[in-house]
């Protein structure tokens, strides 16, 4: 197979093909939707997931202002079906809409890039400023909008009247398509003018989709599944297709099918298990082991394993989403042990509260592509194991971990502290560690039933720091017993550390002393270093910590 270069970032099908740029067939999902007899159809999938270059696809395929497009598709498998796709190649009048860049600080920046997106949409139909089908009046409101005067009703009702121009000038249904559609609803939200933003969008979607007669079909992609009553209200025959459905599942991303072609192209067969390690492990439907085609292309170029997809936005709903939740940060601390979460799942995402909602917290992270679906436990009932899918999200989630203490730690980083630890500067660690107890815990925090778990969540988080020199075990066997937290030095010569943790939960029964020695003598009993002596580590030191709600004592056994 001959190609020339990969088109990182390109985002244009017709340009794609053009430059002979290594393309993975996914015309079928062309197919796909012709079959689906939903009129609206959204569907969610991941950032970075081929969303763009699907919905640019659909766009030269069906829209018959273009020309060329026979020549795009030529040799893809698209072209090898029957007549009844085939024939819907250039049949339809297509209006494409990306609000990819309506990501914006305030309300009215958000209606200045609705403006922008909607000027594109219109520029691309400028010849129906001569057609003899189009009145007068209506070529003034297309150039109110050219000229970026429309009012923010005439704003409202600008796609609606677009699809009727053009279905009068070529006498045919139309085809709409919206990439990215929940852009500015995430930022609104994050940026504090989520209300604003949800009043005009439910007006525009609910004029642009409710008895709009003008539409064959109108397909809008988006990263997360916001529920429908918030902006899709007015929307008939409308259906969503999220990563649990197995409509479009092989849609997007890459299969693995498909990446054992991408290993034969791209030669890089020696590579293959660090690649999945990385890049590989996601679901969607039935559909498993599905790559994540952004780190992938990327990696295919500079040849570097390394964090890609997630360096590609800021993040910053799923940080805001972990922030504050005590369960939640317990059940990060299980994701990154590896094992798998049992939880609700809801992917009509309410996005107002959604921090305050952890079963929310957990839709809003597989339907992102932060988690994958690892077992279905009742699919009656919604309730899924979730796990994270791959090395590259598990390097998030420590940095968003690490991040948490650097928030909460005045006066000496984090590094600094355990900078302290491995260094054996234990009554420095000691007092800066103490510090950190009393300024992240609230009595509010740590309830009577999870607050081993706790506290257990927060250290292990604190020594995610500890990563590039040091591996974090936590819960396995050593001895005669299970210990919480073995730091293994990369380098033998340093310094590894047993670390065991007792939590005083009756307030009248013991002492902290009383559980320091408690601990102690646990340590001593099961003899957790053996472990870390069997293979060779000299230099161990065993601590123990007791807790009392915001009081901690630690002791070096």
């Amino acid at each position: 197979m001959k190609f020339e270069g990969i088109g990182i970032g390109e985002s244009d099908f017709r340009r794609l093909r053009l430059r002979n740029n290594y393309y993975i067939d996914k015309t079928m999902y062309i197919k796909d939707i012709i079959d689906n007899q939903a009129r609206v159809i959204l569907i969610t999938r991941p950032r970075r997931f081929g969303k763009t270059l699907n919905m640019s696809m659909l766009r030269y395929f069906f829209d018959c202002d273009i020309k060329s497009s026979k020549e795009l598709f030529e040799g893809l498998k698209i072209m090898e079906q029957e007549e009844k796709y085939t024939s819907k190649l250039g049949a339809y009048p297509c209006i494409y809409m990306t609000l990819k860049d309506v990501s914006v600080l305030s309300y009215e920046r958000m209606i200045t890039g609705f403006k922008s997106a909607v000027l594109d949409a219109y520029r691309e139909h400028m010849y129906l400023l001569d057609s003899d089908k189009i009145y007068q009046f209506e070529k003034d409101r297309i150039n109110d909008i050219l000229y970026v005067r429309e009012d923010e009703e005439t704003l409202i009702k600008s796609i609606k009247e677009l699809s009727g121009y053009l279905y009068r000038h070529y006498n045919k249904p139309v085809m709409l398509f919206i990439d990215e559609y929940d852009v500015p609803i995430q930022t609104a939200y994050v940026e504090g003018y989520y209300e604003q933003a949800i009043k005009f969008l439910k007006n525009f979607y609910g004029v642009t989709f409710k008895d709009n007669s003008y539409l064959e079909k109108t397909v809008l992609t988006g990263v997360s599944r916001v529920a429908k009553e918030s902006i899709f209200s007015g929307a008939n025959n409308f259906t969503v297709f999220t990563v649990l459905d197995n409509e479009f599942a092989d849609d997007f991303g890459i299969t693995t099918e498909e990446m054992d072609k991408v290993i034969e192209d791209f030669n890089v067969n020696e590579e293959k298990d660090e690649i999945k390690k990385w890049y590989d492990g996601y679901r969607i439907g039935n559909v498993e082991g599905i790559y994540n085609p952004w780190s992938l292309l990327n990696y295919l170029i500079d040849k570097q394993l390394k964090p890609y997809w997630v360096n590609t936005s800021s993040n910053d709903l799923i940080k805001l989403t972990l922030k504050n939740s005590t369960t939640v940060k317990e059940k990060m601390e299980r994701l990154l042990k590896g094992e798998a979460i049992e939880v609700p799942i809801d992917l009509e995402t309410i996005i107002v509260g959604i921090e305050e909602n952890e079963n929310n917290i957990w839709g809003l992270m597989l339907g992102t592509g932060y988690l994958k679906v690892d077992e279905v436990v009742n699919l009656a009932e919604g309730i899924y194991k979730l796990k994270i899918p791959n090395y590259e999200i598990k390097l998030l989630f420590q940095e968003i971990v690490k991040s948490w203490f650097n928030d909460k730690v005045v006066g000496n980083n984090l590094n600094s502290i355990l900078k302290d630890l491995v260094e054996l500067n234990l009554s420095e660690f000691e007092m800066k560690f103490g510090k950190l107890v009393e300024e992240m815990f609230s009595y509010m925090d740590v309830g009577k039933n999870t607050a081993e778990n706790f506290y257990h969540a927060f250290v292990l988080g604190m020594l995610v720091g500890l990563k590039d020199s040091y591996y974090v075990n936590s819960n396995r066997e050593s001895g005669m017993g299970r210990y919480d937290i073995m730091l293994e030095p990369h380098d033998k010569r340093k310094n590894s550390f047993v670390i065991e943790f007792k939590v005083a939960n009756d307030m009248n029964e013991k002492t902290l002393e009383d559980v320091v020695d408690s601990a102690k003598r646990q340590i001593e009993e099961k003899d957790y270093e053996s472990n870390l002596r069997e293979r060779g580590f000299e230099n161990i030191t065993k601590i123990v910590f007791a807790f009392r709600g915001k009081e901690c004592k630690m002791e070096v056994v």
